[in-house]
């Protein structure tokens, strides 16, 4: 397994990744991935041989994103790390994928001066595995909000933010 920074070879891979988990991520196009992939602090991808498994997309509270939940985090912190999305195919799920897309994204956090790390999670309807997951890594939930990705399908998610000292160690405050 490799964690390496996203290319647009990796792109199909990641489109399709968020296809499988569109019903937790927000639709994305090839138009809008390119969009995040320019705002983007840290793209990750997890390869095991040729197949991507797994990404993380980070982008830094100094960027002009258009996300509403950016936006949420932007109005109440001056120095964070957004996770806009994070996937790991189905049949690598609890297989440590994620951790270690998250170990490389905390440490790139902690290198670049960040002391936060942000997200959020659905919490109306419920997504259990995100929650246990991010919990994993010290996400707290600092807010919630109504958002809609997809007209006439409105969601409520849960605002998380996890603190770093600058060694990447997650301290427990938000």
């Amino acid at each position: 397994m490799q964690i390496l920074p996203a290319t647009a070879d990796h792109f199909a891979a990641i489109l399709a990744l968020n296809e499988a988990f569109v019903d937790v991520l927000a639709p994305m196009s090839r138009e809008r991935l390119e969009f995040l992939d320019s705002l983007s602090a840290c793209h990750l991808v997890a390869i095991d041989g040729d197949d991507v498994v797994g990404f993380v997309l980070a982008v830094g509270s100094e960027a002009d994103h258009d996300s509403v939940n950016f936006r949420w985090f932007a109005a109440r912190y001056d120095s964070f790390l957004y996770v806009d999305r994070v996937a790991v195919s189905s049949s690598r799920q609890g297989g440590g994928v994620g951790g270690l897309l998250y170990s490389d994204l905390f440490s790139f956090a902690a290198r670049r001066g960040y002391r936060r790390i942000t997200c959020e999670i659905d919490a109306e309807p419920p997504n259990p595995r995100s929650e246990r997951f991010h919990g994993r890594f010290g996400f707290e939930q600092v807010g919630s909000q109504q958002v809609e990705y997809v007209a006439g399908a409105p969601k409520v998610v849960s605002m998380r933010c996890a603190t770093l000292d600058l060694t990447g160690v997650r301290t427990g405050q938000s």
